[in-house]
């Protein structure tokens, strides 16, 4: 078992207790979402947490792929599931860097709170990328630390090294949205609802020429 997955499975609790920290933000990230979304939707989440945006979502879609490296996450996101009769999630155990994912399969994917905690995002945006229909959009919600935290550069290795904080890459909004537009994607939406607050991005995979 990876550091990262020890440190996830570690607090899984209580993070699955944890309140939502801007519940406005998060209910205007899941309007926008909704959009996107459709009975016909195929669609992949990873970093997918305890389950509670899948969750939301598979009323709205025909199936959602989650996937989560941690095992007590995904422990408590089925649980959760059963609990509201959601029976169109399948929940598994993955890291982004070892997950099967075919080629122009999926019509959505959620990268919620995950590409400021994978060691190499350009590369995980391009998988996403790859993974999507043509027409297909990557929904995304991230911490850009370094436009307002960039100091955490310098505690975050020195956390990690004790098991307080995972994996953090330190980067800008411009060099996220930068990351998208290398990749490939259109950006539709960019919002970030104050300083501190995560950067919302949609980025949307051309059609096919």
């Amino acid at each position: 078992m990876s550091r990262t997955d020890r440190f996830w499975d570690r607090i899984a609790k209580r993070y699955a207790a944890r309140p939502v920290a801007d519940e406005a933000s998060y209910q205007k990230k899941l309007e926008i979402t909704r959009a996107y979304l459709d009975e016909t939707s195929d669609v992949l989440e990873i970093g997918c947490g305890t389950g509670s945006t899948a969750i939301l979502h598979a009323p709205r879609v025909r199936h959602i792929r989650a996937v989560d490296c941690s095992a007590n996450m995904l422990d408590i996101a089925r649980e959760k599931a059963l609990e509201a009769g959601v029976t169109n999630i399948d929940f598994e155990k993955a890291d982004i860097d070892g997950l099967d994912v075919p080629p122009a399969r999926y019509d959505v994917v959620l990268a919620l709170s995950i590409l400021h905690l994978v060691d190499d995002r350009d590369a995980v945006i391009a998988r996403l990328f790859d993974a999507l229909k043509p027409g297909g959009v990557l929904v995304s919600s991230t911490g850009c630390v370094g436009d307002d935290m960039a100091w955490i550069r310098f505690i975050a290795p020195l956390g990690r090294s004790v098991g307080l904080l995972p994996l953090i890459r330190v980067f800008t909004r411009e060099q996220l949205r930068a990351s998208f537009e290398r990749a490939g994607f259109a950006i539709e939406h960019d919002w970030k609802p104050g300083e501190g607050k995560a950067v919302f991005i949609v980025g949307r995979k051309p059609e096919a020429s």
